[in-house]
């Protein structure tokens, strides 16, 4: 008696070290999650840069474990029909908690302080005395009564405004991109600046929480640099190229800016006075490293198995419950007349479409077609033939 040929198993090549909690989501029986792999179905990654990176054909889905996507040639996986996955919120309150730190450490004069005491001789007979002769000059300011500028209110830039507000501080905030969600998990107490230059003039510590992109690119520079009030504290928890080094190292030696704290040190801002740097720890957190690594799982897994979407950086959320198990998902460019062609092409074949979903991001569309019967292998490659599908995949249900 013939046995049936084994069901190949999804292949998940793991280039960064991912939190187990998320990994040990992929069944056994079906995932393979490995090291090393010439051509993976999945590519799961961190910080590492993919931009060189020799994909294969048979890549279905990027995930990054982690909000920004800048390691990752997104344009080139989308020409491909291929969706990159990340996870937005899922670190939010550990950038919260350092943000917050970071503000502490400022106001404070903390790490001045730290390097004063670090330096004290233990064997002084008057140490003491230097102890409360040194202190005076690392006497700091409160939160409460200070004004909080947040750019970006996301689910960071949200999180950061409300424990700002329960602290004391007061908040304004801008973001042009803001999403009705967003909105909505906003607290009421947060002003609304009408520009960058706005919310600098007024505020005493500016935080970034915004996407390094063209327009976001030295966001803070040589010319906004000077709206700083005397002694305020920018912080900068997003990404490196939104601030432009050499204005802040400028506002810094003129004392229009007390601190610069920053997650992301580079050479020129090393050892200069002012500037407190870390060493990238924002999403540094087993928690942060759980939640991202849990929810990017979850997202492949449902893409794979459903072809459902949920937050891919270069595709539209599409998520459609299956009534039928025999359903095809297909990537193509957002260009008119597409929907015409794939049922006509199902149709030809003697397919009857039971449910049907389009949705489209800028140039990019996706399609869930459920069918009533099962779609035979020339009709798959029909619509991958269809000029402008970048990719066709058919899913039918398990068991």
């Amino acid at each position: 008696m013939d046995r049936p040929a084994p069901v190949r198993k999804i292949e998940v090549l793991v280039v960064n070290v991912i939190a187990p909690a998320g990994l040990k989501r992929f069944p056994i029986a079906r995932y393979s999650v490995v090291k090393d792999a010439k051509h993976p179905d999945v590519v799961m990654v961190r910080s590492q840069d993919l931009h060189a990176f020799d994909f294969g054909a048979g890549i279905k889905a990027v995930a990054r474990a982690g909000a920004g996507t800048n390691n990752i040639p997104v344009a080139q996986l989308s020409k491909l029909g291929v969706p990159v996955f990340n996870a937005p919120g899922a670190n939010a309150n550990a950038v919260k908690e350092l943000v917050l730190a970071g503000m502490l450490l400022a106001a404070r004069n903390l790490p001045g302080a730290l390097e004063f005491v670090r330096g004290l001789d233990p064997s002084a007979a008057d140490l003491g005395k230097r102890v409360e002769d040194g202190k005076k000059a690392y006497a700091g300011i409160e939160l409460p009564g200070h004004t909080l500028g947040v750019i970006g209110l996301g689910k960071i830039g949200s999180l950061i405004a409300d424990t700002a507000i329960r602290l004391g501080m007061h908040v304004q905030g801008y973001d042009p991109d803001i999403t009705v969600d967003a909105a909505w998990s906003l607290p009421s107490q947060v002003r609304r600046a009408i520009s960058v230059d706005d919310l600098i003039k007024a505020s005493h510590f500016v935080t970034l929480h915004v996407p390094l992109v063209d327009a976001t690119r030295h966001l803070i520079n040589a010319k906004n640099v000077e709206h700083f009030r005397a002694g305020a504290v920018l912080l900068n928890f997003s990404r490196e190229g939104i601030v432009d080094d050499q204005a802040v190292l400028k506002a810094l030696r003129s004392h229009r800016l007390r601190a610069y704290v920053t997650d992301f040190p580079s050479a020129a801002l090393l050892r200069e006075p002012g500037v407190i740097a870390l060493p990238h720890l924002g999403a540094s957190t087993q928690e942060a490293e759980d939640n991202c690594a849990i929810m990017v799982v979850d997202q492949v897994r449902e893409y794979i198995e459903n072809g459902n979407v949920r937050n891919a950086v270069n595709f539209p959320d599409t998520v459609m419950a299956r009534e039928s198990p025999f359903r095809v998902a297909i990537a193509n460019s957002n260009v008119p007349n597409m929907l015409a062609r794939i049922s006509e092409s199902m149709g030809g074949a003697g397919l009857n479409i039971h449910n049907m979903l389009n949705k489209s991001r800028g140039e990019m569309a996706y399609t869930l077609v459920d069918v009533d019967s099962a779609v035979p292998a020339p009709v798959v490659e029909r619509l991958g033939a269809i000029d402008g599908v970048l990719a066709v995949r058919y899913l039918p249900a398990e068991g």
